[in-house]
């Protein structure tokens, strides 16, 4: 079993026809993904790694029975490619990029109050059910199936705990980058849940960073409503406040909240061990298996 992707899923690329939707087109496809229509305005009518091109995702969905999207859209456009497939009433949309204007997704996610349409992302690298369906950049030779769930807003910690995880034998359900932008479609506890009611996974890993109280709070439903075991990763303990890490969302404010400590500290009160590196992260996935 898994969470939100699986070898069911039918994907149209938004922007295939651009070198990055383009190249990771062609590596889902090879992966497995069932890719069955790209979508680019005034494209339609094309080829993209044999996959078919509609000018529309309304189209590509009428046409394809399309399900989910991948978002490959330049920063400008990206929300209005988005705000297309939530139009269309996709199951899921994953947005890739990166540098969408925090203006344009407040007005994402207004309209994500009012559809049925999970967006992940965006500046995320996506979300893979390994041997079934990966959607985004996600390189998909480190991991294994199995019955560990991971969320992580990292992209880059994402594969570095996988490739410690995959190296113990310990595989993955699924596996989904939620994306570091101060506004995102899918939270860490909307995954959390996922993972809890999901019979095939068994633990979980959450990966978190510095900046805002996303942490915190899944820290708090953990301890509430989860009895499956999470281990934890907390990415920025060197970060000195005010100065953004990497993430737009990565900035502590000073304020006591979003420090490395006090992520760390509020997942060990709801009793998740936090490893000091990914490989610690691992030693405490065996521990619950």
């Amino acid at each position: 079993m898994s969470i939100f992707v699986d070898d069911d899923t039918r994907v149209v690329v938004q922007g295939i026809t651009g070198g990055e939707g383009k190249f990771h087109a062609g590596q889902m496809i090879e992966y497995g993904t069932n890719v069955v229509a790209g979508a680019v305005p005034g494209k339609g009518g094309q080829e993209v790694e044999g996959v078919p091109v509609y000018d529309t995702v309304d189209e590509a969905v009428e046409a394809e029975n399309a399900d989910a999207s991948v978002i490959f859209v330049p920063p400008a456009f990206a929300a209005d490619a988005i705000f297309e497939s939530l139009d269309t009433d996709l199951d899921l949309a994953v947005a890739i990029t990166e540098g969408i204007p925090t203006q344009d997704m407040a007005k994402v996610n207004k309209r994500l109050s009012e559809v049925d349409t999970r967006l992940i992302g965006p500046n995320c690298p996506g979300i893979i059910t390994p041997g079934e369906a990966k959607l985004g950049i996600l390189p998909g030779n480190i991991f294994s199936d199995g019955n560990v769930g991971l969320v992580s807003r990292s992209g880059t910690l994402t594969y570095q705990v996988v490739d410690n995880l995959t190296e113990r034998g310990l595989g993955q359900s699924t596996a989904i980058g939620i994306g570091g932008d101060p506004i995102i479609g899918t939270s860490f506890i909307d995954a959390l849940d996922a993972f809890e009611a999901d019979d095939d996974t068994d633990a979980v890993v959450m990966c978190g960073e510095i900046g805002g109280e996303d942490e915190e709070q899944a820290a708090r439903f953990i301890g509430e409503h989860m009895d499956t075991p999470v281990a934890g990763f907390i990415a920025g303990r060197t970060a000195p406040p005010g100065k953004r890490m990497g993430h737009a969302g990565a900035i502590v404010s000073g304020s006591g909240t979003g420090t490395a400590q006090s992520k760390i500290d509020a997942l060990n009160d709801a009793g998740v061990p936090v490893g000091d590196t990914p490989e610690e992260v691992a030693d405490h996935v065996e521990d619950f298996l």
